[in-house]
């Protein structure tokens, strides 16, 4: 397909998501070190169309990627504050509008663009 460049293997896109985002957990805030290990974190989930583009991705520990499942990337923005967490949530909303514009250019992800065109208004919403 002409215009699309090919995206880093998963390895490559976490080491991209912390050299954008830096060495903390989307969501808890906690520092990544030898015993807080970084993932890849799908903003809009795999489950719900999302793709494994860098765009999608933002690094977030093993805790958090596993306790949060497929819920909306602003449902479990609550949750985590409920928890007394500090999440960030401008690199949430960093990642979702990445995403929507590679979306624009790419093309493609129907199943995706409901759910983030959703996350994103509900985010802008307050």
């Amino acid at each position: 397909m002409v215009g699309v460049t090919a995206q880093p293997d998963r390895a490559g896109r976490l080491a991209a998501a912390l050299e954008r985002d830096g060495p903390t957990c989307v969501w808890c805030g906690r520092t990544f070190d030898r015993h807080v290990r970084p993932t890849t974190e799908h903003v809009v989930p795999r489950v719900r169309g999302g793709p494994s583009w860098a765009e999608n991705e933002v690094a977030a520990c093993s805790r958090c990627n596993a306790a949060r499942g497929h819920r909306g990337a602003v449902e479990w923005l609550g949750e985590c504050r409920a928890r007394g967490w500090t999440p960030d949530a401008e690199r949430v909303a960093r990642a979702l509008e990445s995403l929507a514009a590679a979306v624009a250019v790419r093309g493609g992800q129907r199943r995706a663009r409901p759910h983030l065109d959703a996350q994103l208004r509900r985010l802008r919403a307050g």
